[in-house]
């Protein structure tokens, strides 16, 4: 039972087959760097035999030694009909440099004879061929049964015929996919144990999809099974409903089976996040372990538990993730959400509790007109202040005016002007923008700028208007979501109106304040209170960022 787990990473090839994944060759490095640091056992790095990308990537990736993974390259067995020596990607595989090669082969018979439209015995030979040809030029082999379970299913000997066929070859370990993802836990484990009866004790891997929603399920029934080899991919990227998830994979298999696995799992947040910046995704909040909303709590009854005994309402310390947990504030809060939460963003209730009643109150009165400040900890903050009697805003705005201009031929133009005041100087200035919201942003940076040098390390990441009461036509009162960000951190501020641009500039002028709270506290070398405000979401340097 305390067999180590191998991890086999396959982001960087399977994970770009999903829908809107993609990452240049400088990026598949990045990660697969990241990756390293968080100590997987192999990271298959693409198919140098299919794409200009892929060659790319294993030639810079030869100059970067790894500390802790073996590289690997995918591939496919031989050409029906051909030999191994003269088929061109198994000499793409050899000359990726990569010391470990990932075959894939067909375990079902209908991809023999109505797919590649050869006899079975050819696939059998081109299986053995492939292993042996690789495993003559010193490779680590490792043989990716394709379409296994759905092979078993429908032909039993057959599939089995074709594993035992790579054992027989050679294969370092031969891995049993789920491709088309339609598996149950059940079929999974009953088809692993009858693989391990016919490749004599060789190691077994485990390789599913989603299309069930059942791919991490699928992969740990396996390992209950046997299989010692786990592939998947980071945030389970990949084709159609996508890959098994090592985000989940990883830490149910060290802290809830018990079984060894070569991760520090301290840094698996920081990596989700770092590979959905690259491949430009918005993190799934939900997503389990590493999720922003993983560990947020935000019912009364909850929270009031959590601050005296975590465990009652957290299945596991989320520092383990390196995840944080979170309170939310909303209609829905008690005194404890508030307390807590002030106590996060560094605004002291301490001895007064009629501070946190009032407080709750007035969230809840704010909540009915429409604000939402369980997704907006950059807005709660400024409130809290407010409420407190302890906002020190950074500038005060004396007006705005924002004009667009349409003619027959161009696109619309928009132009801002702003007049703030920042201890006690008046600032003028105007800016164009692709939108108004984006000549009021330029605008206001642009008269910050003179008094806050830092604000160039500051950038909108995320703009959401919702519409609050349809019924209205587009007299409707509207919510703005501003997701803003700097080197170190994310924050999430809010804007009702009935205007939207009024809503907007709501939500943009928080962001500001946040910004420049944040700024001043670090020179002053008090707590980070609007870093504070996004917890989980801390990202690495911009010089990291693709």
């Amino acid at each position: 039972m305390n067999e180590r787990i191998r991890i086999y990473d396959t982001t960087l090839r399977d994970g770009t087959q999903g829908e809107n994944i993609s990452f240049s060759a400088e990026e598949k490095l990045k990660i697969a760097l990241r990756l390293d640091d968080l100590g997987v056992d192999y990271i298959e790095g693409g198919w140098p035999g299919s794409n200009p990308r892929d060659l790319r990537f294993f030639e810079i990736a030869r100059t970067v030694p790894l500390r802790h993974a073996r590289l690997a390259a995918f591939g496919c067995t031989r050409k029906p009909g051909g030999a191994a020596e003269a088929d061109p990607h198994l000499a793409a595989l050899l000359q990726s440099g990569a010391p470990v090669a990932t075959v894939f082969g067909k375990s079902w018979d209908l991809h023999v004879t109505r797919i590649l439209e050869t006899s079975l015995e050819e696939n059998l030979a081109m299986i053995r061929e492939t292993i042996a040809h690789l495993k003559r030029h010193g490779l680590e082999v490792i043989y990716d049964a394709e379409h296994f379970f759905d092979g078993y299913r429908r032909n039993p000997g057959y599939a089995l015929e074709t594993v035992q066929a790579a054992a027989e070859a050679g294969a370092d370990a031969v891995v049993l996919c789920d491709t088309n993802g339609g598996s149950l836990p059940g079929e999974i484990a009953a088809a692993l144990r009858a693989a391990a009866g016919r490749t004599g004790g060789l190691p077994l891997g485990i390789h599913t999809h989603n299309d069930c929603g059942l791919a991490v399920a699928n992969t740990l029934a396996a390992v209950e099974a046997g299989a010692s080899l786990v592939q998947g991919t980071i945030n389970g990227y990949g084709e159609r409903c996508g890959n098994a998830d090592l985000t989940s994979v990883l830490p149910i298999l060290a802290l809830k089976m018990g079984r060894a696995v070569a991760a520090d799992l301290r840094k698996l947040q920081s990596l989700s996040r770092f590979v959905s910046e690259t491949a430009n995704v918005v993190p799934l909040h939900a997503r389990p372990f590493v999720g922003r909303s993983a560990f947020a709590h935000k019912g009364g009854v909850h929270v009031s538990a959590v601050m005296k005994t975590p465990e009652a309402y957290e299945h596991i310390d989320p520092a383990l993730v390196g995840n944080t947990r979170r309170v939310l504030v909303s209609d829905l809060a008690g005194r404890s959400n508030i307390a807590y939460k002030a106590r996060e963003l560094g605004v002291p209730l301490e001895g007064k509790p009629g501070d946190a009643r009032r407080i709750v109150e007035e969230i809840k009165q704010l909540e009915q007109e429409g604000y939402q400040f369980d997704v907006a900890d950059g807005s709660l903050q400024i409130l809290l202040e407010k409420l407190t009697g302890r906002f020190e805003p950074h500038f005060e705005l004396e007006s705005f005016r924002v004009t667009i201009e349409k003619d027959r031929e161009f696109p619309c133009q928009a132009h801002a002007t702003v007049k703030i005041r920042v201890n006690g100087k008046q600032e003028i200035t105007a800016a164009e923008g692709y939108g108004p919201v984006s000549a009021l942003d330029n605008a206001l940076r642009k008269a910050l700028g003179r008094f806050f040098p830092d604000l160039d390390t500051m950038r909108l990441t995320d703009f959401k208007v919702r519409v609050i009461d349809g019924d209205r036509g587009t007299a409707a009162r509207v919510r703005v979501l501003i997701d803003s960000r700097d080197r170190e951190s994310l924050w999430s501020t809010i804007g009702v109106s009935e205007d939207i641009i009024e809503a907007s500039w709501q939500a943009l002028a928080d962001s500001f304040q946040v910004k420049l709270a944040r700024d001043k506290s670090d020179r002053s070398g008090q707590p980070e209170r609007a870093a504070q405000a996004a917890p989980a979401s801390r990202i690495p340097p911009q010089g990291e960022q693709a």
